[in-house]
């Protein structure tokens, strides 16, 4: 049995890390971590949400992985202690769908695992899985409000790490973004456009995004049209527990229907 003093357990400087483009991810807007972050938590799910929590970006955190770098649980009760936190909010499996290779232009689905040192709410994790980086859940009034257009930019980096922009790029890049939703303001069609067909390497995000905003500028809109259906969906929250995907509204707590019974 886990005592209160073994809460405080750290992983150590050799746990593994994860394939490339898998592991533990962060989410943004995170609070410093305090004494009673997870003070609200059962021991077990306490325990290893410190243990996560200390660990860097794209650390294994599958459940073989952590029941061998912690001295205390086994499988079983890891994967009890990960489901935990899902149903708390703290963390999140999501399925990917990557961009074709180049080689063999085929499509491969990659699971990410979000990890919240902040409790969430499903409607959160719900905007999030569809890119869209939703306001903090505290302290908004705070936060200087920011166009729509200097949030789609933002958050083309969710969707490709190789068109992460600086606060200032999404600054000058604003007023080409803002004419650009105006004449198609699809959040979808908007961020395919811009990440589509990447080449291996970006050297500038600022002027690759410039350059796309110029030339995949849609025409105005002479004659409203029926809409297009939307596009199949490029990422799906799986289960915690037993990995079955779905829409984050099927998947109450980041659990599937079988494994909340």
């Amino acid at each position: 049995m886990a005592s209160e003093n073994s809460i405080s357990a750290l992983p150590s400087a050799a746990h593994p890390m994860a394939n490339p483009g898998y592991g533990k991810r962060g989410t943004p807007d995170q609070d410093p971590l305090r004494r009673d972050s997870f003070a609200h938590l059962p021991l077990r799910a306490r325990y290893i949400a410190g243990f996560i929590d200390a660990l860097p970006e794209h650390s294994a955190i599958d459940a073989k992985t952590l029941a061998k770098e912690q001295p205390l649980y086994g499988q079983a009760a890891v994967r009890s202690a990960l489901n935990e936190l899902s149903v708390a909010g703290h963390l999140r499996r999501v399925r990917r769908l990557s961009d074709p290779g180049t080689a063999s232009g085929t499509t491969r689905w990659v699971i990410h695992t979000y990890w919240s040192r902040i409790a969430r709410s499903d409607e959160w994790w719900a905007r999030f899985l569809d890119g869209d980086v939703p306001e903090p859940e505290r302290k908004q009034e705070r936060r200087p409000a920011r166009t729509d257009a200097y949030r789609r930019l933002a958050q083309l980096g969710l969707r490709d790490p190789r068109l992460t922009l600086s606060a200032a790029d999404c600054t000058a890049l604003e007023a080409a973004a803002t004419e650009w939703l105006a004449r198609e303001p699809d959040p979808q069609v908007f961020a395919q456009a811009m990440t589509g067909g990447l080449p291996s390497t970006v050297h500038s995000p600022r002027a690759f995004v410039a350059t796309r905003l110029r030339d995949k500028l849609p025409p105005h809109r002479i004659r409203i049209t029926p809409t297009a259906p939307p596009p199949a969906p490029r990422a799906l929250m799986e289960c915690t527990e037993c990995g079955r995907p779905g829409r984050p509204e099927a998947l109450p707590g980041g659990l599937c229907r079988g494994c909340r019974l």
